[in-house]
């Protein structure tokens, strides 16, 4: 895979001093697949180096390694394989003919050019996948575009893993996705706006006036953007980043792109169909380093217990994906925050010590902020906004984890 044409960004190849910039892109990839394979074969296994290069530039590169690195990212067993069901699951789910109708409907999901056979053959794989978690895990429930997560998975790691990843990942970053009501999805949607807010007043203000709403998000985050991209590259560089990340980075990334198009919104007549229309419509060609950059560097400057502030998003909160984030932690002993961490995270400090701005702190206590809110990396927040490249970059915090 070509990272910079995958990506977009980075310079184009027509320079004069192409061939030694493709030389330097080379290198750093070389170096890169280097420590990720380190990374794997260390003992035990450094899950916050890999997570650190699934966020890095460029993800993890290739399919191949993907197939190595998820299963250590959502800590999943590849020597055992989930046991297949005795039962007819086509004849007794409940939810047998809505995922028959939308895999039907996921024939761009799959690679231009696939023979007709296989495609067939990974659309009943991919049935069989969904029906299998679903009746394993009873109180998931089936949401539209669910399909469009299982079928990246299945295209990248085949079944039998796909089964595996996408059943964990159900119970955890896909939990409140998947609850009888759409409660806790609206719940996500909500912290939009303060995130816009906090970064674009006029913009938040002009959308809405518009009353456009946040509707316009939904299938990027319930499908993690799979639905809407059009290039496969662009949507597993976008899953490895979310596979590292807290549950709701997700809904940092959907804020970035609108902030992104900033202009392009104000040009639109401020009325709520001509906003919806553009917003629904996403470009193909975004700058998706940069705005993975800005994510993670929003994520550290407006945590998700600030924004649940604005955005009521407290509501039965032991039930949503952030709260079961802690079960699902990948720390080692050394990864564990230390007792200050721990006593800001349950509330113990002063009331005046909790509520400080974080805007008014140093920007190096972003590396604190990281922690107590369980990004998974060590990923500072100034190295996003400057630095292009992160392949070089290797920084001594280590990852820490809610306790």
């Amino acid at each position: 895979m070509a990272l910079r044409s995958a990506q977009g960004d980075g310079p184009t190849s027509s320079r004069w001093d192409g061939g030694a910039e493709k030389t330097d892109f080379t290198a750093k990839r070389k170096k890169k697949v280097a420590e990720i394979y380190q990374a794997l074969n260390s003992d035990p296994t450094d899950v916050a180096a890999l997570r650190r290069m699934a966020i890095s530039e460029g993800g993890l590169l290739t399919d191949e390694i993907r197939q190595k690195v998820w299963p250590k990212l959502l800590n999943v067993n590849t020597n055992d394989p989930p046991p297949i069901s005795g039962k007819d699951l086509r004849q007794v789910s409940k939810d047998y003919q809505q995922v028959l109708l939308d895999v039907r409907r996921s024939l761009r999901r799959f690679p231009p050019g696939m023979p007709e056979e296989q495609r067939e053959g990974l659309q009943e794989e991919l049935i069989d996948i969904i029906l299998l978690i679903l009746e394993r895990n009873p109180q998931l429930h089936y949401y539209q575009g669910y399909h469009d997560i299982v079928v990246t998975f299945l295209l990248v790691v085949g079944e039998g893993l796909a089964t595996s990843l996408v059943e964990k990942l159900s119970t955890h970053h896909l939990r409140d996705f998947m609850d009888p009501t759409m409660d806790n999805t609206k719940h996500i949607l909500n912290c939009l706006m303060p995130i816009i807010d906090q970064v674009n007043p006029e913009l938040h203000d002009f959308m809405q006036s518009a009353e456009v709403g946040t509707i316009f998000a939904l299938s990027w985050l319930i499908t993690w953007f799979g639905h809407v991209l059009s290039d496969f590259r662009h949507v597993v560089r976008l899953y490895d980043f979310f596979l590292a990340c807290h549950p709701l980075m997700p809904i940092y990334f959907a804020a970035v792109i609108v902030l992104h198009r900033e202009q392009e919104v104000l040009d639109c007549d401020c009325d709520m169909a001509s906003v919806h229309h553009l917003l629904s419509q996403i470009p193909q060609d975004l700058p998706y380093e940069t705005l993975i950059s800005r994510a993670g560097d929003l994520f550290v400057q407006f945590p998700p217990s600030k924004l649940a502030l604005d955005a009521a998003a407290q509501q039965q909160a032991e039930k949503t994906a952030a709260s079961t984030f802690k079960d699902f932690e990948l720390a080692s002993a050394q990864q564990r925050p230390d007792t200050v961490l721990r006593q800001r995270f349950r509330g113990l400090l002063r009331p005046e010590e909790r509520t400080k701005d974080v805007l008014t702190k140093p920007r190096t206590n972003h590396f604190v902020k990281l922690a107590v809110m369980g990004l998974t990396v060590a990923l500072g927040a100034a190295a996003l906004a400057v630095v292009k490249s992160a392949l070089e970059w290797a920084p001594k915090f280590q990852l820490q984890l809610f306790p």
